[in-house]
């Protein structure tokens, strides 16, 4: 079996730059990455599932397994609606706010600072002292 190394390479370059964009704060930016990560994986799709045959018809030797094409085309169909969610977040967020970045969590940043300056929070039980925290670490 030969793999073409351009299909490949298009397939990493999908995935690679899709991933970057989905790691942005812009919605629309995590859409345009998602649906780049959507169809390098469906490039991958048609590249494993190796070399084109025959169609499938009676009598013809060679035929191509339809498994991997209708795993492309269901993952066609789920980007599809997950991109129109996306778009509708997007839309909706910036109605609201005039733009469509993600915000910063308040819980998280407070978590972060608490992180930081070495803090407990109030709800912490301290551990009992007798209590070993390995296996082996009290001798």
């Amino acid at each position: 079996m030969t793999v073409d190394l351009a299909l490949v390479l298009a397939t990493v370059v999908l995935v690679g730059c899709g991933t970057t964009l989905m790691l942005e704060r812009s919605l629309s930016r995590i859409l345009v990455g998602f649906v780049m990560v959507g169809n390098g994986v469906n490039l991958l799709f048609l590249v494993a599932s190796g070399p084109s045959g025959a169609p499938p018809i009676v009598g013809r030797g060679g035929i191509t397994d339809p498994l991997p094409q209708a795993m492309a085309l269901t993952a066609i169909v789920i980007t599809l609606g997950v991109s129109a969610f996306g778009l509708a977040l997007a839309y909706r967020s910036w109605q609201l706010s005039g733009n469509d970045d993600v915000k910063d969590d308040v819980e998280d940043d407070l978590i972060r600072r608490r992180a930081e300056a070495d803090e407990t929070s109030s709800s912490f039980d301290e551990p009992e002292t007798d209590v070993p925290d390995e296996e082996g670490a009290d001798a």
